[in-house]
């Protein structure tokens, strides 16, 4: 191999491969050394020097130059095993360091093909990455050829093997197609606190301003719905709710609920448990097909929900009245078909359906 070749070999690597030349003359370098050392059984490795304009290689043991024709053909044929190990390593760093810091943000995808349920796809020009079957999104369906964009979950490294996996059905996904969007949640006028999401199916997310100027709610949806438009579309139709953030429990979770109007929120801190009351023919609205919203709402809002129609039986039995302290004070029961001391007749007892509801 002359140095007119080498160049030529180091050049078209670069292109093929994308890797800086100095890092492709440094791991020849370094398998010349080694395969030296090896094959005239020296103590020490040699320094190898490829002139980077020439290509000629020159080396010394110790300070003494050494025979180039001493290495021969054995030395040149081990030094090109270490050369694809050395061409790996730094092919893997290439990829690793280009993707490590892309974990957490959303990339472009070219779908490859499917191993068994999982996903393999093509990101950038030389890297890989899986979308495991949970993070792939219910009633998506993903054609060979087809780009997608998804969320970076992580980026491993596994001696000269990159492994990269994206997702779609991560709710941080919905947290980034939000922050490219809305400039004020990239700039941290408005605040995302939170997000609970069944992917497919629905996302709800709570929202609060840093700014008192600046209407939260109003920013994420957009003028006439535009911006939160383009995340829907992101996510193939996925109905996504807004919610206004609030420190108070009751609020937060009147909010939680909607669309379904609430009338009243009773808390139990000790159960972490809220009892909430909604409108006539809400509940169903309330709780969502199949309890996704009370259970996102749940989720959302940090406390479990119990949910009921006001004027119907499905509600909880009414607090029991408190019994007098001592018999003294009970007032005695009048006999069987005397009048009441207050001489109106005596009122029915009403039973557990009809008890007034709270409000």
């Amino acid at each position: 191999m002359n140095g007119s070749e080498l160049i030529r070999i180091v050049d078209a690597i670069r292109r093929d491969k994308g890797i800086d030349p100095e890092l492709i003359f440094q791991s020849i370098e370094q398998a010349l050394s080694q395969a030296t050392k090896k094959a005239l059984n020296l103590e020490e490795a040699p320094a190898v020097r490829i002139d980077r304009a020439s290509g000629e290689i020159s080396a010394t043991d110790r300070g003494i130059p050494i025979d180039a024709s001493l290495l021969g053909r054995i030395a040149y044929q081990q030094a090109r095993q270490v050369f694809v190990q050395k061409l790996r390593e730094a092919e893997s760093d290439s990829v690793y360091n280009e993707y490590a810091h892309k974990k957490g943000d959303i990339v472009s995808a070219s779908v490859v093909r499917y191993d068994g349920p999982h996903l393999l796809c093509r990101i950038g020009e030389k890297a890989e990455a899986t979308m495991l079957k949970t993070e792939q999104v219910p009633g998506e369906n993903y054609r060979i050829g087809e780009r997608v964009r998804a969320y970076v979950t992580e980026v491993e490294k596994r001696g000269t093997r990159i492994r990269i996996f994206i997702s779609r059905a991560h709710e941080d996904f919905v947290r980034r197609l939000f922050e490219l969007e809305v400039p004020e949640i990239a700039d941290g006028t408005v605040v995302i606190k939170k997000i609970a999401r069944e992917a497919g199916y629905r996302t709800k997310l709570t929202v609060a301003s840093t700014n008192t100027r600046v209407d939260c709610l109003g920013a994420c949806v957009g003028v006439r719905g535009s911006r939160i438009r383009n995340v829907v579309d992101e996510l193939n139709g996925e109905n996504v709710d807004i919610v206004r953030w609030s420190d108070v429990p009751k609020d937060l979770i009147r909010h939680a609920l909607k669309p379904a109007e609430v009338v009243d929120v009773i808390l139990s801190e000790a159960e972490k448990r809220a009892t909430v009351y909604v409108i006539k023919d809400e509940l169903s609205q309330a709780i969502g097909k199949g309890g996704r919203n009370v259970r996102l709402a749940s989720k959302l809002a940090g406390w479990e929900i119990d949910i009921y129609e006001l004027g119907t039986d499905n509600q909880p039995p009414a607090a029991p009245a408190k019994a007098p302290e001592t018999a003294s004070e009970a007032p005695p029961a009048p006999r069987e078909g005397e009048v009441p001391p207050s001489g109106e007749p005596e009122a029915a007892a009403p039973s557990e359906n009809n008890a007034e509801s709270p409000t």
